[in-house]
C-alpha cells in the first residue's frame, strides 16, 4: 500500500508546482507516483456545482458555507474508491488539496479557529461518515498572503481560464485561512503535517531531496 500525501496552502501558494516537481523527485527514486487534485472540477458534478458557484451562477448556494462543504466533501467520498485503489498501485499519490482545505477554508469563512465547530465537523463528514481516506502526510505551503495573492492575480492575468472566483478574491478571507492552516498543522489535525517555506523560489526547493526521501521512508 502507497502513500497518500496531501498538499495544502492558499490560493496562489504554489501547490500545483510543487506537486510537480516533487512527483519528478519521487520518480526519479524509482517510486511509481500518482496525482489527483481537488476540486475535480471536470470530472464530478459536485464540484462542477461549486465552480458555478464560486463564479456566482448558483445564486446564494456560495453564501452557504456548510451547503459549500458539504459539496466539496461530496466530491471526494465519490473519489474514495479511486483514491484507495490508485494508492494500492503506487508508492506515493500526492493530492493537490484535501479534507484540511474543506476545514480551513470553512472555518475561515465563519471566523472559527480549529477548536471551532466547524473544523470537528468536516472531520466528522468527510472521514467518519464519508469514509474518505485518511492521508499519510500533509504538506502546508506556507507563503505569506500577499504572495499568494499576486502569484493569483498574475496567474489570472495570463491564463483565460483561471480568472479569480469569489474565494480567491477575498483577501480578508485568504488571511484567516493561513491562521487556520497554520492550527492544524500545528496542532498535527488528522494526520501528521510538514510545512514548507514556499516564500522564496517555486518549486520543491533545495530541501526537495530530503522531502521525497522522507516521504518514501514512511
Amino acid at each position: 500500500m502507497g502513500r497518500l500525501v496531501a498538499i495544502e496552502g492558499l490560493d496562489g501558494a504554489g501547490k500545483r508546482t510543487l506537486t510537480e516537481g516533487l512527483a519528478a523527485e519521487l520518480r526519479s527514486r524509482g517510486a511509481s507516483v500518482a496525482g489527483l487534485a481537488f476540486p475535480r472540477y471536470d470530472s464530478d458534478v459536485h464540484a462542477e456545482l461549486t465552480r458555478d458557484a464560486l463564479y456566482g451562477r448558483m445564486g446564494d448556494l456560495a453564501a452557504s458555507v456548510y451547503g459549500m462543504a458539504t459539496l466539496f466533501a461530496l466530491d471526494r467520498r465519490a473519489a474514495a474508491d479511486d483514491l484507495r485503489a490508485i494508492t494500492g498501485r503506487h508508492d506515493v499519490v500526492l493530492c493537490d488539496r484535501y479534507v484540511a482545505s474543506n476545514a480551513a477554508y470553512g472555518a475561515a469563512r465563519l471566523h472559527e479557529d480549529v477548536d471551532g465547530e466547524f473544523v470537528t465537523w468536516v472531520r466528522a463528514l468527510e472521514i467518519e461518515r464519508f469514509g474518505v481516506p485518511v492521508p499519510d502526510t500533509q504538506l502546508l505551503l506556507q507563503v505569506p498572503v500577499h504572495v499568494a495573492a499576486a502569484r493569483a492575480d498574475g496567474r489570472a492575468a495570463t491564463a483565460a481560464d483561471r480568472a479569480k472566483d469569489a474565494f480567491e478574491s477575498d483577501v480578508g478571507l485568504q488571511a484567516r485561512c493561513a491562521a487556520v492552516y497554520d492550527d492544524l498543522a500545528a496542532g498535527g489535525w488528522l494526520a501528521p503535517w510538514h510545512v514548507l517555506d514556499g516564500a522564496g523560489t517555486r518549486g520543491l526547493g533545495p530541501g526537495g531531496a530530503e522531502l521525497a526521501a522522507l516521504l518514501l521512508a514512511g
